[in-house]
Formats: structure tokens, sequence, C-alpha cells
């Protein structure tokens, strides 16, 4: 039997065992299904609207009140009020309200005899999005509030409006959130959330399957329908998930970009490069933890561990740039970061091929793993002398 007819018969076969175990399925096409509605329906509004924030006002001057009517006014925040502290800290306490705003008595007064009144306010710093944001509202505010100040106390000294803005802000900062205009944390984690679940779910899936021939007992029927070719075997079993998975991430990259509108600066064609390169570098990885250790249980735990470090080392909620110096030699070592890193240079800069190579080549490396591995596979797969629980 000639090498192609051995892959087709394999592939015939992984087929057959497809249809007849349900699990293949409902880990693959409905897991990523299930993701990609929670991350798009979860992430729908971009930014979350409406943080409630506790003002505690002691002064009730039309200068405290006007400045919870602005802040209330804003996007993200909503003011609730409160009499004393003690009522606002309790609602903080129990995640009620995100940050609690004291404005002290007689601010009004004090800012009308030039001192300066102290305002305090605290965070829940427990919940990081919501406490930053919060954080980032009320200094908003804050420095809005005190320009306006500002410019009342120089407009009754009789300085004309120019010399007014140069006074207060004497520096004009222009912002430019290149590949997030809107700070959308959809288009933030989204990107990035898809690809991994689906890294993580070609890892367990493959090792499953692989493994699955060792703990019930078929790995050497396999051989035998292979013709003894572990090679054979395993091109066999990765030509049916390779176009599983491909046909997942080509659906991701169209729904991301296409149909939901995510900004791209580059092409997505590129994109479906990274996408299927990263799901060829997922298979080898898979293969290669299965042959370093043919124990299913065992291998299961450690891909799964793997592929939940590989959130954390691609870099896209902490940069990677920022870690220990052997954090940053690992993290090549896994297929995401460099899909990550190809995302930055193709969808955020544009920058094309010129810039992106270099993890084209990365992911590449990727597909030499299971050769190292293929003899230890071939033989616990004839020999079957690895516990199989």
């Amino acid at each position: 039997m000639g090498r192609w007819h051995e892959i087709t018969a394999v592939a015939r076969r992984e087929l057959r065992i497809m249809r007849q175990r349900p699990v293949y399925f409902i880990g693959s096409v409905c897991v990523i299904a299930f993701c990609a509605i929670f991350c798009l329906t979860f992430f729908r509004d971009g930014l979350p609207e409406d943080l409630p924030i506790a003002v505690v006002d002691n002064d009730n001057s039309s200068l405290s009140r006007n400045f919870a009517r602005q802040l209330d006014a804003t996007q993200l925040g909503k003011v609730v009020k409160y009499d004393t502290f003690a009522q606002a800290r309790h609602d903080m306490q129990s995640g009620k309200v995100t940050s609690i705003i004291v404005i002290p008595e007689g601010m009004y007064r004090d800012v009308q005899s030039q001192r300066q009144p102290q305002i305090e306010y605290y965070l829940n710093g427990l919940y990081f999005v919501g406490g930053a944001l919060a954080y980032k509202d009320i200094l908003t505010m804050l420095n809005l509030t005190n320009g306006a100040v500002q410019r009342e106390v120089l407009r009754m000294k009789g300085v004309n409006e120019e010399q007014i803005m140069g006074l207060i802000q004497p520096i004009q900062v222009d912002t430019h959130q290149i590949g997030n205009v809107y700070t959308n944390y959809g288009y933030y984690l989204t990107n990035i959330l898809l690809p991994g679940f689906l890294e993580m779910v070609i890892i367990i899936v493959l090792i499953y399957s692989l493994g699955m021939e060792l703990k019930y007992r078929t790995s050497r029927h396999l051989m035998q329908v292979s013709g003894g070719s572990i090679r054979s075997a395993l091109l066999g079993k990765l030509a049916v998930f390779t176009v599983l998975f491909s046909a997942i991430g080509l659906i991701l990259i169209v729904l991301l970009y296409h149909w939901m509108h995510f900004p791209i600066a580059g092409s997505i064609w590129n994109m479906f490069l990274a996408i299927v390169l990263m799901v060829l570098a997922s298979e080898a990885v898979a293969i290669f933890i299965i042959g370093c250790l043919p124990v299913p249980r065992l291998a299961l735990s450690i891909g799964a561990l793997y592929s939940v470090l590989g959130f954390s080392l691609a870099g896209f909620t902490l940069p990677v740039e920022t870690m220990p110096a052997y954090i940053q030699g690992l993290s090549v070592a896994f297929p995401l970061r460099h899909y990550y890193l190809f995302y930055c240079h193709e969808v955020i800069f544009g920058s094309g091929f010129a810039a992106w190579w270099p993890e084209v080549v990365h992911l590449l490396v990727f597909l030499f793993l299971p050769l190292s591995v293929l003899k230890r596979l071939k033989g616990a797969y004839i020999n079957q002398n690895f516990p199989i629980e």
C-alpha cells in the first residue's frame, strides 16, 4: 500500500471515530462557538458604562453640586449620593459602588478665598478595570473643575482668554490611540482571546485523540492501518484536524474583521496566513507533548497548563518586555505569542511582510518538534507499555 493510500485510510478511520464520539464536535466546534458568542456579546459595548461612583457632598454648594452633575454626565460614571462616608464605605465594601469622592465642607468658600481645598477619593482596587476607569473619570473631572475655577479667578483679574488658556494648560496634549481609537475593550481583548481559545482547543483535542489510542488499546490497529508508519498515522489524523481547525480559524478571522468590522490596518489575507500557521504550530506542540509523555491523563494536564500559560506570556495583557529576562525567553515557546506579534504588525500598524516575516519563521520552527518524538510515540503505540490511566 502506498503512502498516500495509508494516509487516506487513517483519515477515513479518524472521520469514523469522530462520528462515533460526539466529544470531538463538542470540544472543538461547540466550544469555539460558545467562546465567540460570549466574547462578542460580553464586550459588545466596548467599555463599561455608568460605573456607580459614590459622592459624599459635605459642602452642598453650587460648585460641589455642579461637579457632581458633570461627573454624572460622563459616559463612564453614574453618581450615587450619600449623606455620610460610613454609608458609602459600606456599599463600596459590598461591591455596590466602585469608588467614593468626599467633598469637604467649605470647599466653595476656600476656592473664593484662594485657599486650596482637599478632595478625597477612594478606589476599589479589587475590581481592576472598574477601579481604573473610575479613577480616570474622577481625575479628568477634577482637572476640569480645577481649570474652570482658575479661569473664573483669572477672568476676575482681567486676564484675556488667550493668556488664561496658556496659564491653565501650558502644554496641549494631542492623543492618537493607534489601532483602537474608541478605547474598545472588545477590540483589545477579543482579537487575541479567540485565537487563544482556538490554540487551547487544538492542543487538548489533539492530545485527547492521540492519547485515546493508548487508553482504549487501539493504537496497534492504527499502526496496522497506516502500514506500520507513524508518519502516515500522524499525517492521516492531522489531515482531518488541520482542515477542521483551519476552517474554524478562518471563520474567526472573517467574523472579526469582516462581519464585526473590527479595525484592521493591513490585509485580512495575511491574517488568514497567521491563523493557519498558528493551527499547524499548535498541532505540532500537541504531538510533542503526547510523544514526550504517552500517558493520556498527564499529557492532557500538561497540555491544558501549557495552553493557559500561553495567554499570560503572549503579552497582550502585560508586555513581555517588562517581565524578567528568563520569562521573556520562555515566551517564545508559545505559538500564541508569535501570533500576537504578527497581529500587532499587520492589524494595528499594517506594516506588512517586512515586519511579520520573523514570526512566520518562528511558527514554522514549531513544525519540527514532532520529529524528535516520533520514535518514542511509535514505540508506545506498538508496545503499549505506558499506563493508560
